[in-house]
């Protein structure tokens, strides 16, 4: 066996194999004698027919194949320990050519990263903006949507904001789309359910009112049979409800905070403030520590095998559709895009996802952080909060394979704080750099307490 490595590029060795007459001939013996065991050629019993009638009764290139199957890789294995190579996957194996047998092995190697000078890197924090009285004021607004009694109304026609209970028939070039009975469903302005347009025809409609009316799907629908086609729609009105908000006063607040020192409104307001300033606070620190994790890998020299990236998408898409192929399919055909084009398409995300993780590491490496038993089982402990399976889950998330998943997020998060210790110690605190001048001007993210009380309704549905 003569093995040449060509060159090391990428984080990865070029391999060239080529194997001795003898070797392959002793290979070939053997897949003889394998194959010869298990097939039925007229005149011989199994195991007994000679070596030429085995040939010409299976072809030659099949007896070549059996015998590669196990050559190959043996030849493999002999020529990394020959090289002092040190393989982290499975290697690309070509064979160009079969007499003599030559093979060439793409060999994905150990990653490499060269550290930055990190230790003095340094980033501009985050400016924090301070929470307006609006914000808080859509937060209140959104808990009274959120405990509106509904009333029936008879006279008056549907308006956007009111709620109706509908039968839809739906057809498109007199093929039967939909048919729904009983269907509850809120006007909202600019909706897009079930298609654009559909809300708007439905304003104006009273109680009894049956209605036929076209809607042009738009091309862009997220199903590709139905974009660019007319559908008819039957809509039948059943009910009208118009919503009515409850009055903002101490017993609203007992209930949507019941938590409260005290019931008032005022008291509200300030719980409510304090929940999106700490939103502000924690979306700043996430941006802040993005920022941080940038700006290393930005100062760091890191080459990988492209393995890497591929056991990356692999991961991204068990997490985007857990329930496997048909899911994927099923988006790939909504969305109108190849496989081969999605997978290209997270080809970005996927390495730049392995650079961070890699440079994080080293760090990690060099930082000596470390992560105890006991941090591990605070973690688990964590994440069993408002689980109903304890007994289950804590048996799942205690299995090796999870605990050194949760080892490995915990390193990885403890050093991007040792990293933004380093990276913030000459800067001001997040909280000195609240702006006292221009209020937010984008709706804040939703407040813990209309996220619970949202549930909370959910749950009573």
């Amino acid at each position: 066996m003569k093995v040449t490595k060509e060159k090391i590029e990428k984080s990865q060795a070029f391999l060239t194999i080529e194997m001795e007459k003898a070797e392959v001939e002793e290979s070939l013996e053997q897949a003889y004698r394998r194959l010869v065991k298990r097939a039925n050629i007229p005149g011989f019993r199994k195991g007994k027919a000679p070596r030429p009638i085995l040939e010409r009764h299976v072809g030659r290139e099949h007896l070549m194949e059996n015998a590669m199957d196990s050559l190959i890789p043996e030849a493999y294995e002999k020529a990394l320990k020959e090289q002092g190579i040190e393989a982290i996957g499975q290697p690309q194996i070509e064979v160009t050519q079969t007499e003599p047998l030559v093979f060439k092995a793409i060999v994905p190697l150990k990653p490499s990263v060269k550290l930055g000078d990190y230790k003095h890197l340094k980033v501009e924090p985050i400016t924090l903006t301070a929470v307006a009285d609006e914000q808080v004021d859509t937060v209140i607004q959104e808990l009274r949507h959120q405990h509106a009694d509904w009333e029936s109304i008879e006279l008056r026609p549907a308006d956007f904001g009111d709620s109706v209970i509908i039968d839809v028939e739906g057809s498109i070039e007199g093929k039967q789309l939909t048919d729904q009975k009983r269907i509850p469903y809120r006007l909202e302005r600019g909706s897009t359910m079930p298609v654009p347009g559909f809300a708007d025809q439905l304003v104006g409609m009273k109680k009894t009112e049956v209605k036929e009316f076209k809607i042009m799907l738009p091309s862009d629908y997220p199903s590709p049979d139905l974009a660019g086609k007319e559908v008819l729609f039957k809509v039948t009105v059943s009910d009208v409800s118009q919503e009515i908000l409850p009055e903002l006063n101490d017993a609203f607040v007992s209930t949507v905070k019941p938590g409260l020192k005290t019931w008032s409104v005022d008291a509200l307001r300030q719980e409510i403030a304090a929940e999106l300033k700490s939103n502000v606070e924690n979306r700043a620190m996430q941006k802040f520590e993005e920022k941080v994790v940038d700006g290393l890998v930005g100062i760091c020299e890191v080459e990988f095998p492209p393995v890497l990236v591929e056991a990356e998408i692999n991961q991204i898409l068990s997490q985007r559709f857990p329930k496997g192929k048909e899911e994927l399919e099923d988006y790939l055909k909504r969305i109108n895009k190849t496989p081969e084009a999605f997978h290209q398409g997270l080809h970005p995300l996927a390495t730049s996802r392995v650079t961070r993780s890699l440079v994080l590491g080293k760090v990690s490496e060099v930082e000596k952080i470390e992560v105890s038993d006991a941090d591990i089982a605070c973690e688990i402990e964590e994440m069993m909060k408002n689980v109903e399976n304890l007994e289950e889950t804590r048996e799942i998330l205690n299995t090796p394979q999870n605990r050194e998943s949760i080892k490995n997020q915990l390193i990885a998060r403890k050093t991007v704080q040792r990293l933004v210790e380093i990276a913030s110690a000459e800067n001001e605190s997040f909280e000195n750099k609240t702006a006292k001048t221009e209020p937010a001007k984008t709706e804040p993210a939703k407040s813990e307490t209309v996220k619970k009380t949202a549930k909370k309704k959910e749950e009573k549905k």
